[in-house]
Parts: C-alpha cells; sequence; structure tokens
C-alpha cells in the first residue's frame, strides 16, 4: 500500500502537534498573569488557568464611606487580568488553530 507511509506521517506530526500543545498548555496555567486598576490601587494575580493567586490593595483607595469605588476597582482588576490570560492563550495557542476549519 503506497499511501500507507504517508499516512503514518502524517500521524506522527498531530501526535507531535498535540503533545507540543499540552506542553505549551500546561505551561500557560502555571504563568502567573497580572491586572491591574486605576494607578494600580488594585492588582490581580491569576494563574493561566484563571485561579487567582492574590489580590493587593493599596491603603489609600479604601474609604468605608464608599465601598462601591474599591468593588469597581477590584472587578476591573480582575477583568484586566483574564483579559491578559486571554490574550497570551490566543497568542501561544492560535498558531495550532489558525488554519483548522471552523476556528
Amino acid at each position: 500500500m503506497k499511501g500507507m507511509g504517508n499516512m503514518q506521517g502524517m500521524m506522527k506530526q498531530v501526535q507531535k502537534m498535540q503533545k507540543d500543545m499540552e506542553k505549551e498548555q500546561e505551561e500557560l496555567n502555571k504563568k502567573e498573569f497580572v491586572g491591574k486598576a486605576a494607578n494600580d490601587y488594585v492588582k490581580v494575580i491569576a494563574t493561566g488557568d484563571r485561579t487567582v493567586k492574590d489580590v493587593q490593595i493599596k491603603e489609600d483607595v479604601i474609604d468605608p464611606e464608599d465601598p462601591e469605588m474599591l468593588q469597581d476597582l477590584i472587578v476591573s482588576a480582575v477583568n484586566d487580568c483574564l483579559k491578559n490570560i486571554e490574550n497570551e492563550t490566543k497568542q501561544t495557542m492560535g498558531k495550532y488553530t489558525k488554519n483548522l476549519p471552523g476556528m
């Protein structure tokens, strides 16, 4: 069978690509990302698998009379962090999906 060698070669390439994807996804999941809000008053640190590791709040921004402002800053920092994770994930993993139909 003439085409079988070509098929086996293609399968090996697919398996290698899958291993490479898994390795890069694992590295992204471990990497830490930072999200910030308003002059770094609030910082959120999360890993690539979207696990929040730390929230840092500068004392100057804590106003007992205005908890909504602090809540907004936290939401903003979390969203910034998630956006950073998403951007890097697209950049890193996009090379695997850019030529696949439907992606």
